[in-house]
């Protein structure tokens, strides 16, 4: 039985839509054996980081083997406030929200075995077919060697170039315009602002070809 990989963009704390989600794939995969891939971005702006986060964490230790889970450029932030580095501009881009989620009002008091999860998390995944990553790749070079912070912040050139990094690159951290996914042809923006009022979107993806198949929403 073929098996599908669901791509899952920005979450930002919006814990009931990421509950709605996985309960739409589980339908959706009907018995097949399925792969899930976090593109990132679990933490900030939405009312529930910490239950986000806790979700995320018990499907990957149930299912090491088919749970992918990326950083995202809000958890390198997040990171460097609880090293005492620039933690007003992760609280000015929602880590007051995702402090209150975890009951502190410090970065330094989150729970170490929040941080240490963090720390652990992978800046890109790779298959057969493509590559998933938070931001993006820097055009002109393999995907592979671009660096930790390209891989976590990048937009420009990255969005506008339409570049083949020899696999379809699936990728979040830019909200898209309007709530449909940006399908390009050598790349895909799962990122449809669910945190901003748009919706969380999963791509669904197949052995058979890079972009696609079909896409899974929750408002």
């Amino acid at each position: 039985m073929q098996g599908l990989t669901y791509a899952i963009g920005d979450v930002h704390g919006c814990a009931d839509l990421l509950d709605a989600l996985l309960d739409r794939i589980e339908a959706h995969r009907a018995g097949r054996p399925r792969r899930l891939v976090f593109l990132g971005d679990y933490v900030d702006r939405g009312p529930d980081s910490a239950r986000v986060v806790g979700t995320v964490r018990s499907l990957q230790a149930r299912e090491p083997e088919d749970v992918v889970c990326l950083a995202g450029n809000h958890e390198a932030m997040l990171l460097d406030a609880w090293a005492g580095e620039d933690e007003a501009l992760w609280l000015a881009n929602g880590g007051r929200a995702a402090l209150a989620s975890f009951g502190v009002t410090r970065a330094g008091d989150l729970p170490r075995d929040v941080t240490e999860w963090v720390e652990g998390l992978p800046s890109a995944h790779e298959d057969a077919r493509r590559w998933y990553v938070h931001g993006g790749f820097r055009p002109g070079q393999p995907a592979d060697a671009s660096d930790r912070a390209t891989r976590l912040w990048m937009r420009e050139p990255f969005l506008s170039a339409d570049y083949d990094f020899g696999k379809h690159v699936v990728h979040g951290h830019t909200p898209v315009r309007g709530t449909a996914p940006d399908v390009r042809r050598h790349r895909t923006n799962l990122d449809t602002g669910a945190v901003f009022g748009g919706a969380l979107t999963a791509g669904v993806f197949d052995d058979a070809q890079g972009p696609a198949m079909d896409f899974l929403q929750v408002r």
